[in-house]
């Protein structure tokens, strides 16, 4: 396991690593990521698909088209341990090819979480979670004119 951050699901089963931090990092209030989460909101960092890689365990993705009816994000794979049931990672992401969402609650050292450049799908934030001092955004962001794979070495 040679990267610089690291990163595992509840049991440990499942690791996996980067080496360059995420070029995108954010809260996440859309409903369907409040459901996965089981909390608020979610938050997560974009890393580049050709730096993350999967050490060790068995994964299971399930894959979620756009839901209009809630107003989330493209369509997407979210991954989970199939020992514990932990969310990993989310890839196949349609609106930042190349990219791979981790979780920022799986990495292994507090010190390596990264501050949350943005919000998202703040219409649906809940109105005792106040707002950070980054950008907001109501609904989704795009990935920016630079791909994922930009900070891949």
């Amino acid at each position: 396991m040679d990267k610089k951050y690291s990163g595992r699901c509840a049991c440990g089963s499942v690791t996996y690593g980067f080496d360059n931090p995420p070029t995108f990092v954010a809260n996440c209030h859309c409903t369907d990521c409040k459901r996965a989460s089981g909390g608020e909101m979610a938050t997560f960092g974009l890393v580049a698909s050709s730096d993350f890689t999967v050490f060790s365990g068995e994964t299971k993705g399930f894959y979620y088209p756009k839901n209009s009816e809630t107003c989330a994000g493209n369509g997407l794979t979210r991954v989970f341990c199939v020992a514990c049931g932990s969310r990993v990672f989310t890839n196949e992401l349609a609106d930042f090819p190349g990219g791979v969402f981790v979780q920022e609650g799986t990495l292994d050292q507090l010190s390596e979480w990264f501050a949350p450049q943005a919000e998202i799908y703040t219409w649906s934030r809940q109105p005792w979670m106040p707002a950070l001092d980054v950008p907001q955004y109501d609904h989704g962001v795009t990935a920016p004119a630079e791909s994922a794979d930009a900070n891949a070495g």
